[in-house]
């Protein structure tokens, strides 16, 4: 009921809002720029012994401490509180879309990627150069490190509004032992959707073994559009949402519904596995126990699920018996912007409150969280693939796979589109494929999601179909 009430609260808090804040002058970005003595507050979905655990603690333990001693040196009593929350992530956007209606809001505001052009629409948040003034925007020399299609998700139509922070990338995950018994490569590298087929069908000659596993189905949510509908379309040359309109059920779309037809309705992929409410977390088992040969999923995977050591689904022998190739599009040439290979990330960005008093020091500590040093220090001894260049270089040399996603995949892949009807729209993809496990044609899948797509979104935002 809490949850309910919140989220209703902030449907009409943005409703108002997007009239509110746009009859407001354009920001000052000179307030307050010469200002000895500033309060700034950061907020974020991280609480220590809670949520986002070392997010909290790179905060208040190492951001506050050291930007305030940074800015005391420069003459500038500064004062950083932490408004950390812990919460679903739909609490979490409820609050920030209320705090942006207020005057308590935080200064530096962490917010999923995927809520940005939401946020943008409604004029709560706004272009950096707006804030800060468009020289000092460009002119931060971290963006040199931060590669284009990073940056795609601080950006909404053109414009940045906020610095990334980390991203990933999806590959496909081999087995190894399993690929060797089958008599394939260990450097596998498919360069074609039937190259993958083939290598299945190549692994179902193998005893209790499923060939090939792509998340599909609703009770996966997200990850089937993240880690299969989404890096599959953009194989064939398009992205879910451009120039304006939503790719509707296009042949581009049914060629993505037609290779899971092949794959589960070929007996190269477990059916079942998919509907479970839990398949997801049993695929990340049955491939540590050597049960699945080929499985499309994020570096998530390799760090968090097959990890020897801390993994959920541990694999003594990961660093050996766990390969990892590119996703290639449905044939060379043939993906978007004519890539051989296609991929998708994910991330959040933080972003600067238009509201805040103090538009410059806002700016300096935005720049400060995500600076080399900053970066590093919110690593620890971890692996893990940041934002920036420089820091992947040095902190990723020991982890080849890593090292692999930041060096081969992050200047090639996509993120999702920044826009308020996205989540229904994944909801429909979610269920075309379901449809098509259910034994539905691709075709037949195409036209359910064709018509579930234009009662979300209206016709007129429609591609093909």
């Amino acid at each position: 009921m809490r949850r309910t009430m919140l989220l209703a609260a902030a449907v009409s808090t943005t409703l108002v809002l997007s009239g509110c804040l746009g009859q407001q002058q354009e920001s000052d970005t000179a307030r307050n720029a010469d200002a000895k003595d500033v309060e700034l507050t950061i907020t974020s979905n991280s609480v220590q012994g809670g949520k986002n655990d070392l997010d909290a603690k790179w905060i208040e333990e190492w951001v506050i401490p050291e930007f305030t001693k940074q800015q005391k040196e420069k003459g500038v009593n500064v004062t950083v509180e932490f408004d950390g929350v812990g919460v679903d992530d739909d609490e979490y956007k409820a609050k920030v879309a209320l705090d942006f209606g207020s005057d308590i809001g935080g200064d530096v505001v962490e917010i999923d990627g995927i809520w940005l052009g939401e946020f943008a629409q409604g004029d709560q948040i706004r272009a950096l150069d707006e804030i800060v003034g468009k020289d000092k925007a460009d002119g931060w020399d971290g963006w040199e490190q931060i590669p284009e299609a990073v940056q795609q998700v601080s950006t909404y139509e053109g414009k940045r509004f906020g610095i990334p922070k980390g991203t990933d990338g999806r590959v496909l995950f081999f087995n190894k032992k399993l690929f060797a018994k089958a008599g394939l490569p260990e450097d596998w590298q498919p360069t074609s959707w039937d190259e993958i087929l083939d290598a299945a069908t190549t692994l179902k000659k193998l005893p209790g073994v499923t060939p090939l596993q792509l998340n599909a189905g609703t009770a996966m949510t997200e990850a089937t559009t993240m880690q299969g509908v989404l890096p599959l379309l953009a194989g064939t040359g398009s992205e879910i949402y451009a120039d304006g309109k939503w790719q509707g059920g296009t042949e581009d779309m049914k060629a993505v519904l037609d290779l899971y037809q092949r794959v589960y309705r070929g007996g190269l992929g477990d059916p079942v596995l998919q509907q479970e409410a839990k398949g997801r977390d049993k695929s990340f088992e049955l491939f540590a126990q050597n049960k699945i040969g080929i499985l499309l999923e994020s570096d998530y995977f390799w760090r968090d699920v097959v990890a020897p050591e801390t993994g959920v689904a541990k694999m003594a022998d990961r660093d050996t018996a766990v390969g990892w190739a590119k996703i290639p599009a449905v044939t060379p040439g043939s993906g978007v912007d004519g890539q051989d290979f296609v991929s998708m990330s994910g991330g959040s960005v933080r972003v600067i409150n238009p509201k805040t008093e103090y538009p410059q020091q806002a700016w300096e500590l935005l720049q400060f969280m995500n600076s080399a040093a900053a970066t590093k220090a919110f690593l620890g001894d971890t692996a893990q693939i940041t934002q920036r260049e420089d820091v992947n270089s040095e902190v990723l040399s020991g982890d080849p796979m890593l090292s692999f996603i930041a060096e081969e995949i992050l200047p090639i892949t996509r993120f999702r589109p920044a826009i308020a009807e996205y989540p229904q729209v994944s909801t429909a993809l979610q269920q075309a494929t379901a449809d098509v496990i259910a034994g539905r044609s691709a075709d037949e899948a195409a036209a359910g999601y064709q018509d579930a797509l234009v009662k979300a979104v209206g016709e007129d935002a429609v591609a093909g179909g």
